[in-house]
């Protein structure tokens, strides 16, 4: 997404019309989640991907039709869908694609936007989708607005309210309001693409896993920490390599952090004296997951003295001991990749099973990107 902000900003800065295509709505399974974005250039240009390449060059053809004077709309495509019979996802699902041009005027609001993105800010970006208006957009930062979608302004106070309360869980969604901008209504829909702050990763103890762990995880999105209290242990590079590296004790440094449902908390020291004080400070948090390494030995050994430190049996039940699905990993990069596919299923609700031993759609309607 940033890279698709900076680039309609140059473009529009050397005087170029750009058509945005943006993926508003998945039904079924695609390959790209709600926020994809393509750009198209009146030179020809072309830059971004919604769906892979299954509708993009009817997206185009959209796109010529805009620059021709047509209006802004959104452009749905499926194979049940007679009119895209030639574009038909492969996968089965369909799409809805709102397709308009941007504002000659936007720039700085694009820049602005992708910088915070880039550097983990929390921004809203509401599009308007039908009215007159359609194609109007507000930049919505935790303190700031840039842009505007209404000049009544009721609408836009809505849109306000609502993208901010979506800020610190990242969802995106189509929201539905009144012809004049109230909350209850259905004649106005606006896409809100929210982007939270990076979800957070905090391993303890500096070891190969961690180390494997941190390079992994930083892909998948996580902003990483790896603590550990024996500062000789932090000192080898390969630990600030990917991630942030912090000489605490356990309970220490939690009890200084604020961890959410997005967040993760991994103890792999190994060592009762590290493992326990850092797990039951996460159990006092609200981290989403909540792992440790070791054997089922070892683990239920260590439940038992969680339990006589006054430990929850609910609270315990967090724990994902051995962690990881099972794969047969032993290396520390296979352990790792074990783990985040545990970590990203119990973030979707899902059972981690083989997908060609399961049935049902494979994507869920995402309510959040990262």
């Amino acid at each position: 997404m940033p890279a698709a902000e900076r680039t309609a900003a140059a473009w529009l800065r050397e005087g170029t019309r750009v058509v945005a295509a943006t993926l508003v709505e998945r039904i079924g399974s695609a390959p790209l989640d709600p926020g994809a974005q393509m750009l198209i250039g009146d030179d020809g240009r072309i830059e971004g991907s919604v769906t892979g390449g299954c509708v993009e060059a009817a997206l185009v053809e959209e796109a010529q039709r805009i620059f021709a004077g047509g209006p802004a709309h959104v452009a749905a495509y499926g194979i049940s869908d007679e009119e895209a019979a030639g574009v038909g996802l492969m996968c089965g699902g369909a799409v809805r694609v709102f397709v308009h041009e941007l504002d000659p005027d936007s720039a700085d609001r694009l820049e602005r936007t992708a910088a915070a993105i880039e550097d983990g800010e929390p921004v809203a970006v509401a599009t308007l989708l039908d009215g007159d208006a359609a194609g109007a957009k507000m930049a919505i930062f935790p303190d700031e607005v840039l842009g505007a979608l209404a000049p009544e302004g009721l609408l836009d106070r809505s849109v306000i309210r609502e993208a901010r309360g979506f800020l610190d869980k990242g969802v995106s969604t189509i929201r539905h309001y009144g012809s004049g901008g109230e909350v209850m209504g259905s004649e106005l829909s606006v896409y809100i693409q929210a982007f939270a702050t990076r979800p957070r990763m905090v391993i303890f103890g500096a070891i190969d896993f961690s180390a494997a762990m941190a390079k992994l995880a930083v892909e998948v999105g996580y902003e990483v920490t790896i603590v550990d209290a024996r500062r000789p242990f932090l000192e080898s590079p390969r630990f600030s390599e990917a991630a942030e590296t912090v000489v605490s004790w356990p309970d220490d440094y939690l009890a200084e952090q604020r961890l959410g449902p997005r967040d993760a908390v991994l103890v792999f020291t190994h060592d009762p004296k590290f493992d326990e004080p850092a797990l039951l400070a996460a159990l006092a948090g609200d981290a989403g997951y909540i792992g440790a390494l070791g054997s089922r030995r070892t683990h239920e050994k260590r439940l038992v003295r969680l339990r006589e430190a006054g430990a929850l049996e609910e609270h315990l039940e967090r724990i994902h001991s051995p962690c990881g699905l099972d794969i047969g990993a032993r290396t520390p990069a296979e352990t790792s990749v074990s783990i985040l596919a545990e970590l990203i299923a119990v973030r979707s609700g899902r059972a981690g099973a083989s997908l060609a031993k399961t049935s049902g759609p494979i994507h869920d309607s995402p309510t959040a990107v990262g």
